[in-house]
């Protein structure tokens, strides 16, 4: 398990640099700069690109790049808060965006994983019938759409949650609804095939030859089988929440890290978008660890290969 990890770890270290190197490279590939946009004359630009460094060749941007992103340093915002470390802003936005992309996994969790079982014990039934329509639906529909379509009836038309920001409890629930609406369908759908197909397996028969309630073969030996895919999709799932979160914080005007992204390139701040691409690829890498982990705990039959 420890060389394995130790193995892992370092393929991640890699992937986190290629990320990052990918990433610059195509943000030096467009044309300009990040003061190009500015109502000041050439002479004023200059003197900005020389300020930051932006007029140096490339390969020596890159290594100083490079060499402060080993020391934890992502630079300053160009744009969006000029001067101020991207680390502070992260620092700062970040469990915002972690707080309802929290809820939206927590609810798609929660109402994903019953979801899928009833579908799955209710085969071939209109239970069955009206989760697997609701489901597909809800993954087919874009996030966009959802946030538009329940701003508009349950904040215009009937009032009942604030549009806009999270001053008050209420103004959570329709951005985790937004936010946790396609992997709850998701979840669902996941989990009702993986149930069936453990339902047909020889140690469900005996268990009920043996006699055990339905409660028993389907929560203790049906489904914690069943849970490995869900388990699969929680890396992605995290990556989901945070980049859907662009569009959901955008929507509701929610300070979080997904708003500061898309300002970012909107005005092309070189070092933000970079910064919170190389944090967000951390996070996802991280996380998929995390459940490679877990495989070995739900299924103690999985063996990690070192």
């Amino acid at each position: 398990m420890a060389k394995y990890i130790a193995k892992r770890i370092m393929a991640a270290l890699f992937t986190i640099f290629v990320a990052a190197t990918i990433t610059f490279f195509l943000m030096k590939l467009v044309p300009g700069s990040p003061f190009t946009s500015e109502k000041t004359n050439e002479i004023a630009q200059a003197a900005l690109n020389e300020k930051y460094g932006l007029d140096k060749p490339i390969y020596v941007q890159y290594g100083k790049y490079i060499g402060q992103l080993l020391n934890g340093d992502l630079g300053v915002s160009l744009k969006i808060q000029k001067n101020v470390p991207v680390t502070k802003i992260i620092e700062d936005s970040f469990p915002i965006s972690a707080q309802i992309g929290g809820l939206s996994i927590l609810f798609a969790i929660a109402f994903g994983i019953p979801l899928g079982c009833i579908a799955a014990l209710k085969r071939g039934k209109w239970q069955d019938g009206v989760i697997r329509v609701f489901s597909t639906a809800g993954i087919a529909i874009p996030g966009f759409v959802i946030a538009t379509t329940s701003m508009l009836i349950f904040s215009i038309n009937l009032g009942w949650f604030p549009t806009y920001g999270l001053d008050e409890p209420s103004s959570y629930i329709l951005p985790v609804f937004t936010l946790g609406f396609y992997p709850m369908c998701y979840i669902a759908r996941l989990l009702r095939s993986s149930m069936l197909e453990a339902m047909g397996q020889d140690y469900i028969r005996t268990a009920k030859a043996k006699g055990m309630s339905v409660f028993v073969i389907t929560f203790k030996h049906a489904m914690r089988n069943s849970l490995i895919p869900v388990i699969t999709y929680i890396g992605p799932l995290v990556a989901y929440t945070l980049t859907g979160a662009f569009v959901v914080e955008k929507v509701f005007n929610i300070p979080g890290l997904g708003r500061y992204f898309i300002k970012s390139i909107e005005n092309r701040d070189y070092n933000m978008i970079m910064g919170t691409t190389v944090f967000l690829a951390t996070l996802i890498i991280l996380m998929n660890l995390l459940c490679d982990i877990l495989y070995k705990i739900v299924d103690p039959r999985i063996k990690l290969t070192k």
